[in-house]
């Protein structure tokens, strides 16, 4: 139950652009279309639900303060030499992060090449997207004390991500029919809707589960 929990927070309360405002570069830029949204917003899912797997067995096995104690009991917690690697979780993070985005890219380059040209220099961007980082420093910083727990917090991030372009490439999509005036064209209406978008997903604060 509190793996659902986190699951739906993680998409509706803590949603990474319109709670925390993360992966606004990509947002704001691939949000034109949905077609290339929607590609791009389930490449991220992918990435950032294994890289919250990975950098959580690496943050609970090697970085945190006596997390190498499977290897040497002096090395855990009140041991003798107790060793904290958590200085590295940055170098880490960002290391696990860019290597599964060169994966994703290869993958979609070889089956999808079409989506691949459309989404052009933003799909190797996905290894520098503030969301993607920020769900494994919130992992982190939140003690998940499971994988299963991260896996649902990991996957609830990325499709909260993937939901917010998606409707956002949907509203802009639809503005192209629209009178609106030349120095809100483009990114001015984006940040102005994301901000109502934003505005509206506070209605599920009151969601307890």
């Amino acid at each position: 139950m509190e793996t659902l929990n986190i699951f739906i927070r993680s998409i509706f309360i803590d949603n990474m652009v319109f709670a925390y405002f993360f992966g606004m570069c990509s947002y704001i830029a691939v949000s034109k279309s949905v077609k290339t949204a929607n590609g791009l917003g389930l490449a991220v899912i992918f990435v950032m639900t294994v890289t919250v797997i990975l950098n959580w067995l690496f943050n609970e096995y090697i970085l945190k303060p006596g997390a190498l104690g499977w290897l040497n009991p002096d090395w855990a917690v009140g041991g003798a030499h107790t060793v904290d690697l958590s200085f590295l979780s940055f170098i880490v993070f960002i290391a696990v992060i860019a290597a599964f985005t060169q994966i994703v890219e290869m993958v979609v380059e070889k089956f999808a090449p079409a989506l691949y040209n459309q989404l052009g220099i933003f799909l190797p961007l996905i290894a520098v997207n503030c969301a993607i980082m920020g769900a494994s420093l919130f992992m982190q910083e939140r003690a998940y004390d499971s994988v299963v727990k991260a896996t649902g917090f990991g996957l609830g991030s990325g499709i909260g991500w993937w939901l917010a372009i998606v409707m956002m490439a949907a509203i802009r999509e639809r503005l192209e029919y629209s009178e609106i005036p030349a120095p809100l064209r483009g990114p001015g209406i984006t940040f102005i809707i994301t901000g109502l978008m934003g505005v509206a997903f506070m209605t599920f604060l009151g969601i307890s589960l």
